[in-house]
């Protein structure tokens, strides 16, 4: 790395990330742990998110109003979330302020109490996230999404695990959780802002250096071979949304690069193919966009279109016929040299935001990659070719590779109905 950005392995598989960001008076730091949904049995569906809520509840050292109160008196914040294959807990202050930041973010990720009492409370709230999810149907069509494209597969369950699920977690799988994954080789903790390297190892080794040891998380389980179709599931709203996703590249393929900029192309903003068609000139849909996500072992390009029941048919027409032309001829010359001022340009203005810097900066490690300088990032960007985009368009993005879901009203006609 440059003088501007450090890593530094630690006795027992920790890994300590900083970038510095001249001119700045705040830091970003965050601890990732390399524990998800991937992790997680299907009858323990969620336990990794709700271990994220059951930490806040307090420590051996802080209440929970204690640890809401650390950083906000100083003007500063606390988050976490919890995704497929890793939980993050992040907090932003003033630099003077940065040891304490640290000190909390220990306290929340090693001392947990982990109470029975709590977790009878906090089900309730996840159950309440849960249905804040099942209210907000282009919010649930993606879940609904996934566990149609794969299966059994752990890919497929929702981050926040079910119902039944959450209903009978137990305090003793919430502390096997921890106690499981919650060790060093699993941790990471970086720092993005006002932050010098040589202290933050320091304060990192004295704070997590008493972290349990142990093997890491991070195999997933094998891709299962799920043919596409398309369901049908039925609900009482006002729009039908759609999406329609084939699985691709996971993160560490040279050709995420190609990716991102194919759907930037196809539906990532005002001048894509599928705004100008879907909305602009036929008016099917307020929203509509495409969309990447890669994961560690496998990724997604799928699409979104949130329209009129009666509307649901033609829609989906249109963005397969979309979808069948991509993938037959890919982007033109001038279609992939906006993409790419595009990408070149949202990059540069994120990475304005130490937040944006920080997840950037994490990423590296969590997916075992070297850390890429803006203009090294740039120059992939540009080094995709018109012949890389038609091979990828072919390969991933041909109407019969697409797995369909419809979340919405549907006739009683509609045989691939479910639910």
């Amino acid at each position: 790395m440059t003088d501007r950005h450090a890593r530094s392995d630690l006795p027992g598989g920790l890994v300590a990330l900083t970038e510095r960001m001249p001119g700045v008076r705040s830091v970003a730091i965050g601890v990732w742990v390399r524990a998800g949904s991937v992790h997680e049995e299907r009858e323990e569906m969620g336990v990794s998110h709700l271990l994220e809520h059951m930490v806040f509840k307090g420590t051996s050292r802080r209440s929970a109003r204690d640890l809401a109160l650390a950083l906000e008196r100083l003007g500063g914040s606390l988050d976490a979330y919890t995704t497929r294959e890793h939980t993050s807990y992040q907090a932003r202050v003033l630099d003077e302020h940065a040891d304490t930041a640290l000190d909390v973010l220990a306290d929340l990720v090693l001392g947990p109490l982990l109470r029975a009492e709590d977790l009878d409370l906090e089900r309730e709230v996840v159950l309440e996230e849960i249905s804040t999810v099942e209210d907000t149907p282009d919010d649930q069509v993606f879940d609904l999404h996934a566990l149609q494209m794969w299966g059994d597969h752990p890919y497929g369950y929702p981050v926040l695990g079910t119902r039944d699920s959450v209903g009978r977690m137990t305090s003793g799988a919430v502390r096997n959780a921890h106690t499981r994954s919650y060790r060093s080789p699993n941790l990471i903790i970086a720092a993005a802002g006002s932050v010098d390297h040589a202290w933050f190892v320091d304060r990192v080794s004295s704070l997590f250096g008493d972290a349990p040891s142990g093997g890491a998380n991070g195999v997933v389980p094998p891709l299962p071979a799920v043919a596409p179709e398309r369901c049908w599931i039925e609900r009482d709203s006002a729009q039908t949304h759609i999406v329609i996703g084939a699985p691709s590249i996971p993160h560490g393929d040279p050709r995420r690069y190609a990716m991102v900029l194919l759907s930037s192309a196809f539906g990532g903003g005002m001048s894509s193919r599928l705004f100008q068609r879907v909305r602009e000139e036929l008016g099917l849909a307020y929203s509509v966009f495409s969309y990447q996500s890669f994961y560690a072992g496998a990724g997604v390009c799928g699409t979104y279109v949130g329209t009129r029941p009666e509307w649901a048919d033609r829609a989906e027409s249109v963005v397969m016929e979309e979808l069948g032309q991509l993938a037959a001829a890919g982007l033109t010359v001038e279609e992939l040299a906006d993409a790419k001022g595009q990408v070149k340009g949202q990059l540069v203005l994120s990475l304005e935001s130490s937040g944006a810097r920080l997840h950037r900066l994490a990423s590296t490690a969590l997916f075992n990659e070297p850390f890429r300088t803006v203009e090294e990032v740039m120059a992939e960007v540009d080094a995709v070719s018109p012949e890389e985009i038609a091979s990828l368009s072919a390969q991933f993005h041909a109407p019969d590779l697409q797995h369909v879901l419809r979340l919405g009203p549907v006739s009683d006609s509609d045989s691939n109905r479910i639910g």
